[in-house]
C-alpha cells in the first residue's frame, strides 16, 4: 500500500486528498522539493530544504512544521513505503482558503510528502544519451522560485517528446539558453571547459547542479558559469543535463543536429562518475 502525509496525517494515497480551495490547486500557490533516496538515504536533504526556504520566502508563505519535523516527516514516508532507492515529494502551498487572488489573512499552510521507487539513469541510458530540442523561454520571470506553476515546463517537455527527444532547452530573447524543462544545461567547449549560465533569478538553483560543480573543481576540471548561445552549444564538443533524478546525462543533439561525435564525451562521463562516487559516500544524507 502506498503512503502518503496530508497536513499532519498518514493516509492511504489512494484515499489522500487535499480541499479544493487549497491554493495550490486553485492559484499554484505554492513550492515543492523532490530528492533522491539511495540505500535509504536521502540524497542532499539538507540542501534541499535550504531551497524549501528561500522559495516560501520569496512567495512570503509560512513554513509548515520546524525542519527537524519535516525531516521525521520525510524520513517516515519512505520507511513506510519501504522505499530505499526512489524519491520524496515535498509541496506546500498557501493552504485553504475562499477563492481570492489576495492572500489571505490566517492561512494555514498545507503539506503533503509523497515517495515512489526510482531508480537513477542505468547504463545503458548513459551510453544512449539525450536528444534536445530548443524552445523559446515562455515561463515566469521567476523560474528561481521551484513553483508548482509548472504549465509551461510540461507543454516544452511534451513538444520534446512529439520530436524524439527527452528534453527541451528553454532559449532567452537573445538567443541563449536558460535551462532545461526539468534540469540544467551544460556545454564542454574546445578547451575542455565545463560551462553552464550563472544564477539568478533565470533559472533555478539546482541541487545536482551545485555538486556537480564542486566535483569539477575538485576533479581540476575548469568551471565557467557564463550565459552560452544555441549556436555555441551544437557546435561544442560535449553537453549534458543535471537534476536529481537524470544525475549527470549525456546530450548527444540538439535540434536534430550531433554534439561533436554524437556519443557521451569524456568530460561527462568523468563528472557522472565523481557524482555516483559522491552518492555513494554521502555521509550526510542521511
Amino acid at each position: 500500500m502506498h503512503i502518503a502525509y496530508v497536513n499532519g496525517r498518514y493516509l492511504a494515497r489512494d484515499r489522500a486528498a487535499v480541499n479544493v480551495e487549497d491554493r495550490g490547486y486553485q492559484f499554484a500557490d505554492g513550492v515543492y522539493e523532490v530528492i533522491a533516496a539511495q540505500g535509504g538515504r536521502l540524497i542532499d536533504l539538507e540542501r534541499h530544504f535550504d531551497r524549501l526556504d528561500r522559495s516560501l520566502a520569496a512567495l512570503d508563505i509560512v513554513r509548515p512544521c520546524e525542519r527537524a519535523a519535516l525531516r521525521v516527516i520525510v524520513r517516515e514516508v519512505l520507511r513506510r513505503n519501504r522505499i530505499r532507492d526512489g524519491i520524496v515529494y515535498m509541496q506546500v502551498t498557501r493552504g485553504v482558503a475562499r477563492r481570492n487572488h489576495a492572500f489571505p489573512a490566517a492561512a494555514v499552510p498545507a503539506l503533503v510528502v509523497t515517495a515512489a521507487r526510482k531508480q537513477p539513469p542505468s547504463q545503458a541510458a548513459v551510453e544512449r544519451g539525450v536528444k534536445v530540442i530548443t524552445v523559446p523561454e515562455t515561463r515566469w520571470k521567476r523560474p528561481d522560485i521551484k513553483s508548482v506553476a509548472l504549465l509551461p515546463n510540461v507543454l516544452a517537455k511534451q513538444q520534446a517528446m512529439a520530436a524524439g527527444a527527452e528534453e527541451a532547452w528553454f532559449v532567452d530573447e537573445a538567443g541563449r539558453v536558460t535551462e532545461g524543462s526539468s534540469t540544467n544545461a551544460w556545454i564542454v567547449t574546445g578547451p575542455a571547459e565545463v560551462v553552464t549560465r550563472p544564477l539568478g533569478r533565470d533559472i533555478l538553483a539546482g541541487i545536482t547542479r551545485d555538486v556537480v560543480l564542486e566535483t569539477a573543481r575538485e576533479s581540476n576540471i575548469r568551471v565557467v558559469e557564463r550565459s552560452f548561445t544555441v549556436d555555441e552549444a551544437k557546435g561544442a564538443r560535449e553537453a549534458f543535463i543535471t537534476s536529481t533524478t537524470s544525475w549527470v546525462l549525456p546530450v548527444v543533439a540538439i535540434d536534430g543536429a550531433p554534439v561533436g561525435d554524437g556519443r557521451p564525451g569524456p568530460v561527462t562521463r568523468l563528472l557522472l562518475d565523481a557524482y555516483r562516487r559522491r552518492v555513494a559516500g554521502d555521509a550526510g544524507s542521511s
